[in-house]
């Protein structure tokens, strides 16, 4: 299970607006054995992050809580994410490169359905993100309030 501590900024019926106060990286970033991923982060992101989850524990506004996420979710959302465009790429620019007449533009064939086949893997990757959204496993939930 991937968890974090984060702090109750707003309740809102089941579910809660909560702020993350760790790194973005796994906890080791101010040692120096650690890679320093988290320190990059607050490089390009300097803003709080801020995610609505499910407040099972009933935690109330400046809780702070620890919010768990299932264990694969982040794994199957980032294949989901990364490699289905990668793979309609790849099928789209060698599509193109089928339908091209021996050789002659075969690499703008293959590049406009390579691009043709991205666009496509990003709005199936868009649409099964949002139906995996509504579903319960991926929803990030607070397991327990710590005060």
């Amino acid at each position: 299970m991937i968890e974090t501590r984060a702090i109750v900024i707003h309740v809102e019926g089941r579910e809660a607006l909560v702020e993350s106060t760790q790194g973005g990286g796994c906890g080791h970033c101010d040692s120096e054995n650690g890679c320093g991923s988290g320190k990059l982060s607050q490089l390009f992101c300097t803003e709080p992050r801020r995610f609505r989850v499910l407040n099972e524990s009933n935690a109330q506004v400046g809780a702070i809580v620890l919010v768990t996420l299932g264990e694969g979710v982040l794994l199957r959302s980032a294949l989901l994410m990364y490699m289905l465009p990668l793979v309609f790429l790849l099928c789209g620019a060698v599509a193109g490169a089928h339908w091209a007449e021996d050789g002659v533009g075969s690499e703008a064939y293959s590049a406009a359905g390579g691009f043709a086949g991205l666009a496509l893997g990003f709005a199936m990757a868009k649409v099964m993100a949002l139906r995996r959204s509504l579903s319960s496993v991926a929803t990030p939930v607070i397991m327990s309030s710590e005060i």
